[in-house]
């Protein structure tokens, strides 16, 4: 089954060992060094830079339309024969947003308030940021589903850092939903 594998800068290299991904998406801002694993071609990863912030701000990159485009178009273009690793700084708002929009992404059927529950369930730490959530809701076309899933299950558990995660994205196996 394919799957996403999510976490914080800090455990990537453990993240990949675990989970051998064969792509890997890095939304993060600034430049710091990112590990790219073994098992990620160089064409296979995505970097992103953007802040993790949900209104404009002076200095800062606010994500937007382009990011998450390109964001699905990446998911788009994995063959699902290994998992992707999807990271930001604290495995926290911008990985777990971008993991929720891609299940919904390649699964037009499913439900956006079940996947959030799962979200939530995998994770007691995911806040998906906001912004990405609202943007990929218009792109995806989902009415603002998308929008109140991820406040109905409200802000995550307060941390420095979230635990590592896998988050499905097939709808093959409905039990995961």
């Amino acid at each position: 089954m394919p799957y996403l594998a999510v976490c914080s800068l800090a455990r990537i290299a453990d993240t990949a060992r675990r989970h051998a991904p064969s792509h890997m998406l890095t939304v993060i801002s600034g430049d710091p060094p990112v590990p790219r694993p073994d098992s990620v071609a160089a064409v296979d990863h995505l970097r992103l830079n953007m802040n993790d912030i949900a209104v404009e701000a002076p200095g800062m990159i606010t994500p937007g339309e382009a990011h998450v485009r390109q964001i699905l178009d990446f998911a788009h273009r994995w063959d699902r024969t290994a998992p992707m690793l999807i990271h930001c700084f604290a495995g926290v708002s911008r990985s777990t947003a971008s993991a929720y929009m891609i299940a919904l992404a390649l699964n037009p059927d499913l439900d956006a308030m079940m996947a959030a529950r799962l979200l939530r369930l995998r994770s007691s730490t995911a806040t998906p940021n906001p912004k990405l959530v609202a943007i990929a809701d218009d792109v995806l076309g989902r009415g603002g589903a998308m929008v109140d899933a991820i406040r109905s299950i409200g802000r995550g558990a307060d941390c420095f850092e979230g635990a590592p995660f896998v988050f499905p994205v097939s709808d093959d196996h409905a039990g995961q939903f």
